[in-house]
């Protein structure tokens, strides 16, 4: 994986990163390897959890990904994915929430978090918002206006509590 030594992540500015919103479909066979590089490398390796990340759900979803082009080659220093409402579910979820170790300390996450609600917001107005968070989470995500909604129980070894937002 391509990324920064952590005294170049930490001068980068948040407004130099390329934000794009695609759809599975628009997504570049490059894009798909970044996103599947950096979801196994956080929350497999890095975690040391082994589950099964894909689970068919990519391709209905929208993909936020954060890229630093400031390199040779572009490097993914964020990403998320938004499942829509179906008939399964009426709440848009937000989900696999990342950002990449060379990238962490520069408030990436926050960035990401007030991105997808305010592009929820406009292309779902008054669609509640949910997510699966690890419990430890549980106040950043507050920060958003997220509550639990669930006891706190394990996924993969890991505690992690329902949340939404209104």
């Amino acid at each position: 994986m391509n990324t920064p030594s952590s005294t170049q992540s930490s001068a980068l500015p948040l407004a130099h990163l390329d934000w794009r919103w695609k759809a599975f479909g628009a997504l570049e066979p490059r894009e798909v390897y970044a996103m599947l590089e950096a979801r196994s490398a956080v929350f497999v390796v890095e975690q040391n959890c082994v589950y099964g990340d894909i689970d068919g759900l990519d391709e209905g979803a929208w993909h936020l990904f954060a890229w630093d082009a400031s390199g040779e080659r572009p490097a993914l220093a964020g990403y998320l994915r938004v499942l829509l409402p179906d008939a399964g579910d009426a709440d848009v979820r937000i989900g696999r929430v990342l950002t990449t170790a060379g990238y962490r300390g520069i408030k990436l996450g926050n960035a990401l978090l007030e991105r997808s609600i305010h592009h929820i917001a406009q292309q779902w107005p008054g669609v509640p918002m949910r997510l699966h968070a690890q419990a430890h989470l549980q106040k950043f995500y507050g920060a958003f206006g997220f509550k639990p909604v669930s006891d706190v129980h394990d996924e993969d070894g890991i505690p992690h509590v329902w949340m939404r937002s209104e």
